[in-house]
């Protein structure tokens, strides 16, 4: 079944600041923030192609709506909405997010989130 409003939201995350600021280790299981100007809402059904940091691969990640930015509200807070990881891909960008920010994930710097 294809997510509400349809179609892939290809989503690269371009270098380990960004990642950083994307990843919610505080969800359960883990969530990727993406920034985006299309519209969700919490509990939406989205598809995302997510390409880390370093990585010519795209992980396909299906998952639930599960924070959202309805508008930039500057250069920390862009508009965007937040996918939980699940599954074996969730587990396989929590993995990757967790390896390349070892030591980093618990600080006090800026997110897209918090």
């Amino acid at each position: 079944m294809m997510p509400r409003g349809g179609g892939i939201i290809n989503y690269q995350i371009a270098d380990e600041a960004a990642l950083y600021a994307s990843y919610m280790p505080f969800i359960m299981g883990g969530a990727i923030f993406v920034e985006s100007q299309r519209q969700f809402s919490l509990g939406d059904d989205v598809f995302v192609a997510l390409q880390l940091p370093d990585s010519p691969e795209r992980i396909p990640l299906s998952g639930k709506v599960v924070w959202v930015n309805y508008r930039s509200q500057g250069p920390n807070r862009p508009a965007g909405f937040a996918v939980q990881l699940n599954g074996p891909e969730g587990q396989r960008v929590k993995d990757s997010a967790e390896r390349l920010l070892a030591g980093r994930i618990v600080t006090d710097q800026p997110t897209f989130t918090i």
